[in-house]
């Protein structure tokens, strides 16, 4: 393993790359197919480590499958009654938060005795608000070691009721919720307590429940959801999985700050992902937008500072931080307290990172205040083994210092072919 990676001073970006497919959708296909009547073939289906936890955890319990062509294709055969057929009564799920939280939900149906744990960072993960709304339901889980974090002991019981929940955690809590109570044995009701984050992300999440031929009622704009019992997914036969519009944003980004264009091919204007929307973020801030059928293009204007709530859109908050750095004034990012629960407290993690670089950086609770730097800095960058702070920090070498990287194959998690991307629009190997 690479300790440390240095990114090469670049004065000019352009060019073209292909994104992966969402690790979003990824997941929560990998799912829906296995617990679905019949087989699935998915297409564009992302490789890394997060989407192997994934596949590693269906196998052991009973789902079959074949992978081909470099693990993007995926044919899985369905089947909820296999999930009763557990051979391993330990699952190691790593730090892949679209793993632990989904399968925590639907593996408290039924008569289930396993537990789940994954790395230090995922036992550090809170999950009470899940676990105390599964528990409402019926469930009967345990905590092994540390109250309200993994690892958990999960004995089944979820039979359905009514539910509440806080919205302000995780939108992932939610949405393993939604994914398992159709399953159930009676009508479940969730009720939000507070503002729900990451709403794109529940929207997803619904999407592509009604792919697999469920259907779940959205009462008082997104505080009530209402899921009958008893019911059955079925397969929609294929699913072509888009490009990942968390991962287009550093390209992108990249082009805002030293373009030149970037085009950014596997992304179109009706992703259903909410971070697609980072484009409209690039616009206030004085980049040039264009899209074609299954791509955006990036061009560079002139960068000016913005004030935004970007509670809607977590992950690409962090690449809007970065180009704080190279805006003419000021960048103020609000709303993002989840960030503290994400692969790292990240709102931390990227003040201390941003300050090293040369930036005035203030952090809140729930927000961070960037002033861009008087002179930028060459710095060692620690990653924290979170996958986008490696993303958002090999940008920085865009401002004509050395940028080194710590532990870069934190990547793998979500890219693995991160850095040969950022080669190709770099005009420099990395």
């Amino acid at each position: 393993m690479k300790k440390k990676l240095c990114i090469p001073i670049t004065n000019f970006v352009s060019g073209k790359v292909s994104l992966p497919g969402s690790k979003s959708i990824s997941n929560r296909v990998l799912l829906l197919s296995a617990l679905s009547v019949g087989t699935t073939k998915l297409k564009n289906l992302l490789n890394s480590d997060d989407t192997q936890y994934m596949l590693l955890a269906l196998k052991n319990l009973g789902i079959s499958y074949t992978l081909k062509n470099h693990n993007t294709e995926c044919k899985i055969l369905g089947s909820f009654k296999n999930f009763q057929n557990i051979k391993n009564k330990k699952l190691f799920l790593g730090n892949a938060g679209t793993v632990m939280r989904p399968l925590v939900s639907v593996l408290s149906l039924g008569n289930n005795d396993l537990i789940l744990t994954g790395n230090s960072r995922m036992q550090e993960r809170p999950i009470k608000h899940l676990i105390d709304a599964l528990c409402q339901g019926g469930a009967n889980i345990e905590y092994c070691k540390k109250k309200n974090y993994p690892p958990i002991h999960i004995k089944g019981g979820f039979k359905g009721g009514k539910i509440t929940i806080k919205g302000t955690i995780s939108s992932q809590f939610l949405s393993s919720l939604l994914i398992m109570a159709p399953l159930a044995k009676f009508e479940t009701n969730i009720f939000i307590l507070g503002e729900l984050v990451s709403k794109p992300y529940v929207d997803l999440t619904i999407h592509l429940i009604k792919k697999f031929g469920v259907n779940i009622k959205i009462l008082k704009n997104y505080l009530h959801f209402q899921i009958s019992g008893n019911q059955t997914y079925k397969t929609p036969k294929n699913y072509f999985i888009e490009g990942d519009a968390s991962s287009a944003t550093y390209f992108l980004a990249a082009a805002a700050i030293k373009g030149g264009s970037v085009e950014v091919e596997g992304l179109s204007k009706n992703s259903i992902q909410g971070d697609k929307n980072f484009y409209k973020v690039l616009k206030l801030m004085g980049a040039i937008i264009k899209w074609k059928n299954n791509s955006i293009i990036c061009t560079r204007g002139f960068l000016k500072g913005i004030k935004i709530d970007l509670n809607h859109m977590p992950d690409a908050a962090m690449t809007v931080a970065i180009l704080g750095l190279f805006s003419e004034t000021d960048v103020y990012i609000k709303n993002i307290y989840n960030w503290r629960v994400k692969e790292t407290d990240r709102l931390t993690a990227m003040s201390t990172e941003l300050r090293k670089v040369g930036a005035t950086v203030i952090e809140g609770k729930d927000f961070l205040h960037i002033f861009p730097p008087k002179k930028f800095i060459s710095a060692v960058i620690n990653t924290y083994n979170d996958h986008r702070i490696a993303m958002c920090f090999s940008l920085v070498s865009l401002s004509g210092v050395k940028i080194k990287i710590l532990n870069p194959e934190c990547v793998n998690k979500t890219f693995p072919k991160f850095f040969q991307n950022l080669s190709i629009i770099f005009k420099k190997k990395i």
